[in-house]
């Protein structure tokens, strides 16, 4: 059998990137050095961002089994060590956040091609959360790259339903990477950030603004197809910062059926159209419970995402839809808390059905030219 060549293994590391990043380690100046030997024993060093890296295990398996799996191999060796500052400098600039100055949202971009979807309600309880999390998954299961930023700077729970509660975010100098989880999706909360998962969050205005640019700028999103915005219950502070900086989300208003939940609903689809952002849907949560016996018990009564979506579109002279009704499913909750949504845990569930059919129907819509570069340039005079 013929010796593997450096070709042959930068090839095969070429094919491992970054979990975090999301990138080539090879791109990202991650590879330190290769030394082949004569009876096909390769040697590799690996340069983590960070000491202490949390997915250094999984790097270690994908470089290893990537390498083994070039013809000649009989053996590798790996090594791990840190970049050095100067090296960070230079990830950063590949990465094209080098520099002092302050960092731009790149979502807010008008040639930017993420669709950034803010799911937000009226009051607390009606499963905006849940929503958000199984809408993410099951984008992510159709082939989507997928993030969450956790903007309920008080009630933070995406993580936990993500089930990296305790997990931190790796920081290159200023630069935050999100936090992967087992399903590809990234997400970032103020409670990965926070000095200790019980500190109390007790901040005003000026605080929540640059806590949501910090999430949306200081974060490496890479290249997205959508980001969700799991927003506060309300029309408060953060959600007049995400008109402000990112006019060009869209909201999703989530409501319950009953009549007091309607109502405050209305309220946070209003507030999002103040700040010139579309509402682009309601999804009912709760709207029914199936009973043993295959008929159904309107617990919270009936009717409020009807309300809300006819009451929005008769306001703003534009078609609100309601993009689903899910019902009441102690499987959605037992989800949320085991860190294993039901779009994953339990997909034939009927609650795990109609969340998909709301990503597929989001998923689908694509992004109108409004406001978009189109780099045309004017080929003669007339």
């Amino acid at each position: 059998m013929s010796t593997p060549t450096l070709e042959q293994v930068n090839a095969a590391l070429a094919t491992v990137n970054d979990p975090e990043i999301k990138q080539p380690i090879t791109d990202l100046g991650m590879v330190d050095s290769v030394d082949i030997e004569d009876d096909g024993r390769v040697r590799v060093k690996v340069l983590l961002t960070v000491a202490g890296c949390p997915l250094k295990d999984t790097i270690n398996r994908e470089v290893t089994a990537a390498v083994s799996g070039v013809a000649g191999v009989t053996g590798v060796e790996l090594e791990l060590g840190v970049m050095t500052a100067e090296q960070r400098a230079g990830l950063k600039d590949r990465l094209g956040r080098g520099g002092a100055a302050q960092r731009e949202i790149p979502f807010a971009q008008p040639g930017s091609l993420t669709k950034v979807y803010a799911i937000a309600s009226g009051k607390g309880g009606v499963g905006k959360s849940s929503v958000t999390v199984n809408l993410a998954l099951a984008m992510a299961a159709q082939g989507r790259r997928v993030g969450i930023v956790d903007a309920d700077i008080y009630g933070h729970s995406i993580p936990a339903m993500l089930g990296v509660g305790d997990s931190r975010p790796t920081q290159v100098d200023d630069l935050i990477m999100p936090v992967p989880t087992p399903s590809g999706v990234s997400v970032i909360s103020i409670g990965m950030l926070k000095p200790r998962r019980d500190q109390v969050v007790a901040w005003r205005g000026p605080m929540l603004d640059r806590a949501l640019v910090q999430m949306l700028s200081d974060v490496f999103w890479g290249d997205l197809d959508v980001l969700l915005l799991d927003l506060p219950p309300g029309t408060g502070d953060v959600a007049i910062s995400l008109g402000q900086h990112l006019p060009n989300a869209e909201v999703v208003v989530v409501t319950t059926p009953q009549e007091a939940a309607a109502e405050v609903a209305e309220r946070a689809g209003t507030m999002a159209s103040m700040m010139h952002q579309r509402v682009v849907g309601v999804v009912e949560n709760m709207s029914y419970l199936t009973l043993p016996d295959g008929s159904t018990m309107e617990v919270f009564g009936s009717g409020g995402g009807d309300r809300v979506a006819t009451t929005l579109s008769q306001r703003f002279g534009y078609d609100v839809p309601v993009l689903g009704r899910v019902p009441l499913d102690p499987s959605l909750r037992e989800g949320g808390d085991s860190g294993k949504p039901i779009v994953e845990s339990d997909p034939t569930a009927p609650a795990a059905e109609e969340l998909v059919k709301i990503a597929t129907a989001l998923g689908g819509r694509g992004r109108g030219l409004a406001g978009m570069q189109l780099g045309l340039t004017p080929s003669s005079k007339f």
